[in-house]
Order: C-alpha cells, then structure tokens, then sequence
C-alpha cells in the first residue's frame, strides 16, 4: 500500500507496523469483520421468520401444521448446534447437487457410491471453473440458511410463549366486538406479544453475536480463522515475522465483540421501553408510577 513497503526487510519501527497492517491477509483480515455483520444482519430477520412461521404453525388449528411448527422447533433445539451445523451443512449442500444433477447428469444415476458422494462435473454447485467470490458467496448462503434454521427454531419456542403470555381476555373481547380469528391474530395478537417476546428475542440476539465464530467450521474465513492465521508465531520465512501475537488478535476480538453486545443493549433497552408503554406488565408498570 505505501511505497517505503516494497522491502519489508529494510525497515523497521512505524513503518514496518504500518505495512505489516496494511498488507494483503490484513485487509482480508478487516473484511472479514464486514462478513460477521452482514450474517448477523441478514440472519436476524431471517430467522425472525422462520420463528415467526414455527410459532404461527405450532399454534395453528389444522393438525398437520401444528404437528410440523411442534417437530421443527423441537427437533432443531434437541440438537447441539454444532453437531447441526456440521451435518446441515453438509447435508443440504448434496441435496441440492442431487436435485440438479437429476436435470444435467445423464440417466439420473443415483450419486452414492459405497460411503462416497459423486455427481457429474455439471452438478456441482458451483462449478469447478467458477470464479472464488462464486464459491465464497455460495458458502455464505450455506451459512445464512443454517444459522437461520437453527435460530429460528430458538425464536420460534419463544414467540409461542409469547403468544400464549398474551391476557386471554383481550382475544375474547376482540371476538366479542365481532372480529373473525385472523382479524384477532393480526390487531390484537401479533401487536400485543412482542412486549413478552422481547425478553427472550434479546438474548437469542445476544447468542447469535457469539455463535458467528462457528462460521469457521462452515469453510468461510472469517475473523477467528485470520486472528489465529496472523497472530500466530512467524519466522524469516515470511514476510514480516513476528512472534506470537495471537493474544493481541484475540484481545482486538475481544473489544470488537463487546462494542457489539454494548450497543445492542442500548438499542434493545430502547425498543423495550417503547414496547412496555401503556402495557399491563411489571416494566409498563414502572414507567406509569415513575410518570406521576
């Protein structure tokens, strides 16, 4: 990046530091972060639907889908996340070769063979020649519908509770001035449950924010995978060497992960107070006694 750069060997003190920092794996290094943003951003409301469908399918009238929301949120939460994450993964990755490879593949030949997994060239997904930002975005998806399942399993639990925290009353006296059940659902319901869910919602929030190291086990190199690759012991072999700096990496993590729990709290506790205004509950409560 700067021009004093060109023989690291010949320099030292500040501008070593500097072009040690600004060197290739390190601006990898800081895109890495953007990717952990952009999983939690995309994630979070991913899930919130999935959640939101598993608790609307649980609660629902009609058997079979109550028996899915119920199967789903219990079958997803029965299982250690990282077991599900290594097998999903793995496991939707081939299903979805095996459904293009019965499109591109000829005969549709079934791709086991004995305790290995083969398709046609044409069926991988994405293909050998693809270009690395293919392959990488590809991951990625992997990573998104993942954490999104899992998490919306966890959310999906919490807005049935939620749901069911909801008074009673409220939903019969909407009934009562006429309304028909989606009516009841859509203005009284849904509005009324997220003051309950909230609690829960900014702790599976908080979970997530913790649980993006595990994108290492996904393939993707993400800011753990370089904090160890950079921070480890580097003799004259490389390009700057350096001893063992992986507390230094950790220790940047360390901050960059509490910057991002400190503010979601403030922005948690914020939607929190809006919520509980004006709300039977023990935080609306508060509020009404500290306004008089």
């Amino acid at each position: 990046m700067f021009s004093f750069c060109a023989d690291p060997k010949a320099i030292e003190g500040v501008q070593w530091l500097a072009c040690y920092l600004s060197s290739g794996k390190h601006i990898n290094f800081y895109w890495s972060f953007v990717t952990v943003l952009t999983l939690v951003a995309i994630t979070a409301p991913t899930a919130m639907a999935f959640g939101f469908g598993g608790a609307t399918a649980a609660r629902s009238q009609f058997l079979p889908a109550r028996i899915f929301g119920k199967t789903y949120v219990a079958m997803v939460r029965g299982v250690p996340d990282i077991v599900f994450f290594l097998f999903f993964v793995i496991a939707l990755d081939q299903g979805i070769e095996y459904l293009k490879s019965l499109a591109v593949c000829e005969a549709g030949l079934w791709p086991w063979q004995g305790l290995e997994f083969r398709v046609c060239p044409e069926a991988k997904v994405p293909l050998a020649r693809s270009s690395a930002i293919w392959h990488d975005a590809y991951a990625f998806l992997l990573a998104v519908i993942t954490f999104s399942i899992v998490f919306g399993a966890f959310a999906a639990n919490v807005l049935y509770g939620a749901m069911e925290a909801v008074p009673r009353a409220q939903l019969e006296t909407a009934e009562a001035y006429g309304m028909s059940p989606r009516q009841v659902f859509r203005r009284i319901l849904v509005p009324q449950m997220w003051v309950y869910a909230l609690p829960g919602l900014s702790n599976l929030w908080m979970i997530l924010i913790k649980a993006t190291p595990l994108l290492f086990l996904l393939g993707i190199e993400d800011i753990v995978y370089y904090a160890r690759e950079l921070g480890g012991l580097k003799t004259n072999a490389y390009e700057y060497p350096h001893p063992d700096w992986r507390l230094w990496y950790f220790m940047a993590l360390l901050v960059f992960y509490l910057l991002m729990t400190k503010v979601s709290e403030g922005v948690l506790g914020r939607i929190s107070a809006r919520l509980s205004k004006g709300q039977a509950t023990a935080a609306g409560e508060a509020m009404r006694k500290a306004a008089i």
